[in-house]
């Protein structure tokens, strides 16, 4: 299996993701192992179907991603893994835009890259 880049493979990656969360939400299930596990805003999810079921009932129609930054680490020994972290902003219809970071670790999958493993924080403080 030929070795990626991280770093290119990292932002490819996530521009790939976040055009299609903003342009074709239903398509976003393609991303996604089946076993895949999502923690959003602290709420554990696992496996693709319930994912994909979140992301749909997602209260916005509108939506735009905008990163920030793109952090990523290859996995030690993970047959071509690597763990990914996004920091942006989240526009959604018209409210104003919130801080936003995302972790995802993806592994090679039939020529391309699946998600097994996300987790997703609005960057609110309520200290």
């Amino acid at each position: 299996h030929h070795m990626a880049d991280p770093k290119v493979l990292a932002e490819q990656f996530s521009k790939a993701y976040y055009d299609t969360f903003d342009g074709n939400r239903p398509a976003l299930v393609n991303f996604y192992h089946d076993g895949a596990r999502m923690t959003f805003e602290g709420v554990e999810l696992e496996g693709k179907e319930k994912i994909a079921a979140k992301i749909a009932a997602l209260p916005f129609q509108a939506v735009q991603h905008v990163v920030t930054t793109v952090d990523v680490q290859p996995i030690p020994g993970g047959q071509g893994g690597n763990i990914i972290m996004v920091m942006g902003q989240l526009k959604t219809d018209n409210d104003p835009p919130h801080g936003f970071s995302q972790v995802f670790t993806i592994f090679p999958f039939n020529n391309s890259y699946v998600i097994v493993n996300e987790i997703f924080r609005l960057g609110l403080h309520n200290g």
